[in-house]
């Protein structure tokens, strides 16, 4: 079971209230870009690459394996906060956060919200 945060459309838009698993995301800690671009999180997908930039340019000063073992807390990091950029994305897209809910499944916790 999972608890998911349930957000409602704007009003006035016919689609299904979205619901945000709260558990590590395996798709955001290994292939960032593709998470950032899928959710539509374009300011992140650029910090993330300016954080990229700059972790290669400090690669140069601290050497390699620091700045991997850096990359790879960045990543562990991103899997475990992946959900609260979702969230902070929908909230600032004008969707309002209803509340949780408990669920084996997305589809059974948007289900659940439109009871």
């Amino acid at each position: 079971m999972t608890l998911y945060a349930i957000y409602d459309p704007k009003p006035g838009k016919p689609t299904l209230p979205a619901a945000i698993p709260e558990k590590f995301s395996w798709l955001a800690a290994l292939l960032p870009p593709v998470f950032f671009v899928r959710h539509g999180l374009w300011l992140e997908l650029l910090a993330y690459i300016l954080k990229l930039v700059a972790l290669v340019v400090l690669a140069g000063f601290i050497g390699g394996d620091a700045a991997f073992v850096l990359y790879c807390l960045a990543a562990l990091w991103l899997g475990f906060a992946a959900p609260g950029f979702r969230r902070h994305a929908l909230s600032w897209r004008g969707w309002r956060h209803r509340g949780e809910r408990v669920a084996a499944s997305a589809d059974l916790a948007q289900l659940e919200a439109l009871q």
